[in-house]
């Protein structure tokens, strides 16, 4: 995940090149580190040195780190002859590299040649069963052929090796939330959170798939994991406050009096309800009369 200082500074160098000011091969040097997707600037930025012969030659061995990170940005953008250079350039220098072997592959998928990208996989997974790049490619080629299911098989079949990847667990959990399953969504927020306890996305996420599960136990969970949000931002998430106040007010019709917890859920309500308003009477004080409405239905006075 990116860092604000490393998206700010990603953005001021990406500024300064696009403008004339220089600096193109250190903003591609950064694209590279930070794992961003920035394909149009990158093949741009890239193809300028690429057909530069003093500029090209002036970066030594990393002169083929930069074809190949044009080639998929050429691949992303569908500008296929690039990319299809590109990779011949790679093959004449590399002619038994297997990482070479990858991009061919993925060129077959970028062209739609299904069939001949998954027999490419499938043979570099029995040379090495653990190469992650080629797993997300199967989970990623099963997605743009609109195999949803085959993406969830891949998925867990990767997690099954690869268990600490949390950015496979989000994505997996998003695509159950897309197909509204979401008790497996929420399993995989579950791991999220053990494994990642102070991020509060995670949190977030898991209380709004517990609260649209429903249910007396999973909206007091949600509440919780709302309140967590809130904590971990200093108070500062607005949906975790939206949260609170739907949850206790959905808990109060379902409970009818049976809940123990009525007072202290009626006092973290109000406190939700008061800093709700007073964000809204800085940030957006035209809608504070939407807010207060909408708090007047869920029976909450701040």
């Amino acid at each position: 995940m990116v860092s604000k200082t490393e998206e700010t500074q990603l953005n001021r160098l990406e500024n300064q090149v696009d403008n004339g000011g220089g600096g193109a091969w250190e903003y591609l040097c950064l694209v590279r580190k930070l794992k961003v997707r920035r394909s149009e600037k990158v093949l741009k930025h890239g193809l300028s040195i690429l057909n530069d012969i003093k500029k090209r030659s002036s970066l030594g061995p990393d002169e083929w780190t930069l074809y190949e990170q044009v080639a998929i940005a050429a691949m992303d953008c569908q500008c296929l002859d690039v990319a299809k250079d590109c990779i011949r350039l790679l093959r004449k220098s590399f002619p038994e590299s297997k990482r070479v072997g990858r991009l061919e592959a993925m060129l077959l998928e970028a062209k739609g040649a299904w069939e001949g990208a998954e027999k490419a996989y499938s043979s570099f997974l029995e040379e090495n069963p653990l190469d992650q790049v080629i797993h997300k490619r199967r989970v990623a080629m099963a997605k743009a052929q609109g195999n949803i299911s085959g993406a969830i098989e891949w998925l867990n079949k990767y997690l099954e090796i690869f268990m600490a990847d949390h950015d496979a667990w989000r994505e997996l959990a998003e695509i159950y939330v897309s197909l509204q399953m979401y008790k497996q969504a929420a399993f995989c927020y579950e791991e999220l959170i053990l494994s990642q306890p102070t991020v509060p996305l995670h949190h977030l996420a898991y209380a709004d798939v517990l609260y649209t599960l429903g249910g007396l136990e999973n909206l007091q969970t949600a509440k919780k994991y709302y309140a967590s949000v809130i904590d971990l931002t200093g108070g500062k998430n607005i949906r975790a406050l939206f949260g609170i106040n739907l949850c206790t007010s959905a808990i109060g019709q379902l409970a009818k009096g049976r809940n123990k917890e009525d007072k202290e859920s009626a006092e973290l309500q109000s406190l939700a309800a008061t800093a709700l308003e007073k964000d809204y009477k800085q940030r957006a004080p035209d809608k504070l009369s939407l807010l207060t409405t909408a708090l007047k239905s869920l029976k909450v006075s701040s």
